[in-house]
Formats: C-alpha cells, sequence, structure tokens
C-alpha cells in the first residue's frame, strides 16, 4: 500500500488565532505545532492528543488567496468519536453551533461549524 495514514487536512481561516482559540479551548485539541510563515502568517497544525498523527493545519486564507486562490475551497472532513452523545453535549456547551443529531441505521452522526462558519461532519465509530 503506497499511502497508509492521513497526514494533514489544510482549513483555510480568516484568522488564525481565533481558529487556533477555537480547535484548542472549544474542542480540546491540542497544539502540534506553531512556526512563522513570513511576516503575516504562521503555519499552525492541532490535533486531537499529542499523540495523534493526523493534524488540522489551520492555513491564513488570505495568503493562500494570494498565491493559489483556487485552493480556498474548504475541504469536507469526517472526524470520529467513540461517543456521540458525550461529544455532542461537550460541544454545545462549549459554544459550538451544532445540528441535530442524526440517527440513522448505519451510524449516528452530526454537523459542527467552526468559527468561520465552516461545516464539518463527526459520526461514531465504536
Amino acid at each position: 500500500m503506497m499511502i497508509n495514514k492521513i497526514g494533514k487536512v489544510t482549513v483555510y481561516v480568516n484568522d488564525q488565532e481565533e481558529a487556533k482559540d477555537f480547535w484548542i479551548h472549544k474542542l480540546g485539541f491540542v497544539l502540534k505545532v506553531e512556526q512563522p510563515m513570513g511576516p503575516d502568517a504562521f503555519w499552525i497544525e492541532v490535533g486531537p492528543s499529542e499523540n495523534e498523527f493526523t493534524t488540522l493545519v489551520l492555513y491564513s486564507k488570505a495568503a493562500m488567496e494570494q498565491h493559489q486562490p483556487s485552493k480556498v475551497a474548504h475541504p469536507s472532513i469526517l472526524f470520529s468519536t467513540t461517543d456521540i452523545e458525550a461529544t455532542y453535549e461537550k460541544m454545545k456547551q462549549n459554544g459550538v453551533v451544532v445540528d441535530e443529531m442524526l440517527r440513522l441505521p448505519f451510524g449516528n452522526m452530526f454537523n459542527f461549524k467552526d468559527q468561520d462558519g465552516n461545516d464539518y461532519l463527526i459520526r461514531e465509530d465504536k
């Protein structure tokens, strides 16, 4: 097999500090990397835990629009949890905008929005 993991998913954000605050303080992620990238942007990576391999890169939308404007479409990202009910309640307590829980034959899931209004999906995988 050539590819065995998802390494990083880039999320283009309007304000990197606001995005970092959202992922760390509202969703409980950890800061994995933060390095300057020129005068106005940083390379910021967050992940669900210190030992999780896959990370989100919180990249400046404005910086990317200057270099590759066609690349700033928001990616589709599906997150996984082993306790959808607790996750749903914790996100609501943290002020995260969440949609109604979808209870489907193949699993329970819900959509949530980040600080810029981008949609994500989280489903229960036991």
